[in-house]
């Protein structure tokens, strides 16, 4: 089982409001590249989403489930099929996203006690959990040719240290993808 976080990040590090859905000033830059920028299996997750679990912070499922249901295309198809935790405080009806449930208990131990690999994509607050449990595998980072100046970074001022090794880099459109791994230890 590993962990593979993927985002959508700018050259300076920013990975809040890529779609612009959030209503900030700056948001939707990711999409301002067009829909081929962004649309698929980018992140060349293959086989990782068709026999994996994808973790989700509510606000991001809550985003997704209103996206991901109505459309028709075979990546959706993947998205639509690939079950889904949703993590979150509260209790909100998962009931609008087919094979969504609430994951239950401490989000570490859940993780660690996944057979599945585990896909988490945007849930900043998540993420950051999961990177202070030193469970995080593997990012896979979408990076676009813009500087924000603001917004919620992926690796904020203050976080823990981490040594990773570039896996691969690839130019996806108008975007580079780059696999960021654990360092040998």
């Amino acid at each position: 089982m590993s962990v593979v976080v993927i985002e959508f990040i700018s050259l300076d590090g920013i990975v809040s409001d890529p779609d612009g859905s959030a209503g900030t000033p700056y948001g939707g830059w990711a999409f301002r590249h067009g829909p081929e920028a962004v649309a698929g299996d980018k992140f060349r997750l293959g086989r990782v989403l068709d026999e994996g679990v994808l973790l989700l912070g509510r606000t991001t499922w809550e985003l997704f489930a209103g996206l991901w249901p109505g459309r028709d295309d075979p990546f959706a198809a993947r998205m639509n099929a690939v079950p889904k935790l949703v993590v979150s405080r509260g209790t909100p009806d998962v009931s609008g996203w087919a094979n969504s449930r609430l994951m239950e208990g401490d989000l570490a131990d859940a993780v660690r006690a996944e057979r599945r690999d585990v896909v988490v994509t945007g849930s900043l607050g998540v993420v950051a959990a999961l990177r202070e449990e030193d469970l995080v595998d593997e990012y896979r980072l979408l990076t676009f040719p813009v500087v924000l100046g603001q917004g919620r970074r992926l690796f904020p001022a203050g976080s823990e240290p981490a040594e990773l090794e570039c896996l691969s880099v690839e130019r996806v459109g108008a975007a580079v993808l780059t696999r960021h791994g654990r360092a040998a230890r």
